[in-house]
């Protein structure tokens, strides 16, 4: 698990992969990944997009934007947290992403960036 403090919102991220939904043969490899968004401040946050940079280990990056996470845009209150499972599919058997949220303050409507730390989508067989 990796874990990134911004601005008082904490991210932490683990990954599992999927090779019941995967296809080597295919170039088709297959994670989920567990988010966890805990708001560790004194004002609630509201989650309003997101953004993210994807790695194959072939080099290939992609970018991926949008409106909250799985189709909602979380208002966090103080000491209370979100999680969300979401996926991702790769061409190679290992790759990383990394990105951001842009959240909102509910006090004040000012708006920040929240850093999502890099993580590593690696195959357990590339472990040995």
């Amino acid at each position: 698990m990796v874990t990134a403090i911004t601005e008082g919102v904490k991210v932490s991220v683990e990954t599992i992969y999927q090779p019941e939904y995967s296809n080597p043969g295919n170039e088709h490899f297959m994670f989920a990944y567990k988010v966890n968004i805990e708001n560790m401040t004194d004002y609630s946050v509201q989650l309003l997009n997101r953004h993210w940079d994807i790695f194959d280990s072939n080099g290939a990056h992609r970018e991926v934007d949008g409106e909250g996470v799985v189709g909602i845009q979380p208002v966090i209150d103080p000491g209370e947290n979100h999680e969300y499972v979401s996926g991702c599919n790769l061409k190679t058997d290992i790759g990383s992403m990394k990105g951001f949220y842009e959240m909102k303050r509910m006090l004040d409507e000012e708006r920040f960036l929240v850093s999502i730390p890099e993580f590593y989508l690696i195959a357990p067989y590339k472990l040995n």
